[in-house]
């Protein structure tokens, strides 16, 4: 245990040889963490996923700087992976439980026209509608449009007619 205060400190007065030990071993213990939870954490960025990036990040940054005590952060961090997996296992198995979790796609555009009420609700107006639509298919003519939502990462998706 002397070896490693040594090797690694103790507290917040850190030299610099033990702050970059520190953010060596949390990036391999990060990844590690990254493949408990699974491949959605960076794949389909939904409210849920985001939250890992975030709490990860902010957790075990307190380990390197030695904001916090090392090992309580490492197993915080741990919690946080295996959450993020338990909760990805839930929102597979229950679309209750999904749209809790992550939400609902909205409705934005149908049969030639603009939903407001749900524009207000997605936070979103006609422009960013226009946007997405231009990005997925490639047209401004509303005519060969079917439908427009905001999926649950809130990536606006279009489904063209026909």
């Amino acid at each position: 245990m002397k070896y490693l205060i040594e090797i690694f400190g103790q507290g917040s007065n850190l030299e610099t040889l033990q702050m970059v030990l520190r953010g060596i071993v949390i990036f391999l213990l990060t990844l590690l963490f990254l493949r408990i939870s699974g491949r959605r954490s960076f794949g389909l960025r939904t409210p849920m996923d985001n939250i890992i990036s975030i709490t990860l990040g902010a957790v075990l940054s307190r380990a390197i700087v030695g904001a916090s005590p090392f090992l309580p952060v490492v197993a915080t961090g741990l919690v946080i992976a295996v959450l993020h997996r338990v909760f990805g296992w839930l929102v597979l198995h229950s679309n209750r439980f999904g749209g809790f979790a992550e939400g609902n796609k909205i409705l934005l555009y149908e049969d030639g026209n603009f939903i407001d009420a749900n524009m207000r609700r997605a936070l979103v107006g006609k422009e960013d509608i226009m946007r997405g639509i231009r990005a997925a298919a490639m047209t401004e003519n509303l005519e060969k449009i079917d439908r427009v939502y905001m999926e649950r990462n809130g990536e606006i998706t279009v489904l063209k007619k026909g």
